[in-house]
């Protein structure tokens, strides 16, 4: 069964060849107009289905990026105001100490330092 399939799927693409050889030297200007509006169909079917379909879902990683930069914008609002500033302030100011936050995102795993375990290497 296969094989008749095979020599049928031959068969029909090596009539397909012809047809396109004997239009392309018999009536040149028709082949290449028919070729540009099935060019221009295939164009315009995509980008309809483009523009409708696969726009219309954002993927997860746009929506993290998107997230991600609301967030920077809100912690960094005041920073291009301040940066054109110059500061001047006396050196007591400077050499004060400036006080650290934590990153709220981060915590400290407790553990036991004190004991040492055992190992192959003692």
């Amino acid at each position: 069964m296969s094989r008749i399939a095979s020599t049928l799927i031959y068969l029909v693409i090596g009539l397909a060849v012809i047809g396109v050889a004997a239009q392309l030297l018999t009536n040149t200007v028709n082949f290449f107009t028919s070729v540009f509006i099935m060019v221009g169909v295939g164009v315009a079917i995509f980008a309809v289905l483009y523009f409708l379909v696969l726009r219309q879902r954002p993927s997860s990683e746009m929506k993290k990026y998107k997230q991600a930069v609301k967030q920077s914008k809100i912690k960094y609002k005041d920073s291009p105001q301040n940066a054109g500033r110059t500061s001047k302030k006396t050196n007591s100011s400077n050499t004060r100490r400036k006080q650290r936050r934590r990153a709220s995102h981060l915590r400290v795993i407790e553990g036991n330092k004190g004991s040492k375990k055992k190992r192959a290497s003692n």
